[in-house]
């Protein structure tokens, strides 16, 4: 099998928040697009909360996001996975992305919100450790994760969960 690839990062000029997915899905990959399965409640939830139309278009919706401070990216770099389930990802293989690089260029962001389990998981054995001390004490939230595979929770508890992200906003 071979190694899949993340996407580059989504960074605002400001960044307060910085957004982490664990890995892009097979929909996403194929259509080189952030949360791009249409079932996944992430941009349903990204309009709710920052009052912005959920049918822009992609390019618009990432806007959106930078415009109010929001970064969006994943925390592996590359991966194998068998399919687009994260129980899928053989962990031998996750090599991380480069939060150091991301900590330089945005030393003003005020925390990390993880969507989803392995985000959170991979983020805290993957990444935290080798942080400098001042990046790795940053709140670290675990939110629930808005792919379809996750519908124990529906989108309104969904969103009450991840309305916590706007504490973390300037308005």
């Amino acid at each position: 099998m071979q190694p899949i690839n993340s996407f580059p990062p989504v960074e605002p000029s400001h960044c307060q928040v910085l957004i982490l997915g664990s890995m892009p899905g097979k929909a996403s990959l194929q259509a080189t697009r952030y949360y791009a399965h249409p079932r996944n409640t992430f941009w349903p939830i990204m309009a709710e909360l920052l009052e912005f139309c959920p049918s822009l278009d992609y390019k618009a919706r990432l806007k959106a996001l930078t415009d109010q401070g929001i970064g969006l990216w994943d925390v592996m770099h590359s991966c194998v996975r068998s399919s687009s389930l994260d129980a899928d990802i053989l962990e031998a293989s996750i090599e991380a992305n480069d939060f150091i690089g991301w900590f330089q260029r945005h030393p003003e962001t005020q925390a990390i919100f993880c969507n989803g389990g392995k985000a959170w998981q991979s983020y805290r054995k993957y990444v935290q450790p080798d942080l400098p001390t001042a990046h790795r004490q940053l709140p670290v939230i675990q939110l629930p994760s808005t792919s379809p595979a996750h519908a124990r929770q529906g989108f309104t508890e969904k969103l009450s969960s991840w309305r916590q992200l706007l504490d973390y906003l300037d308005h």
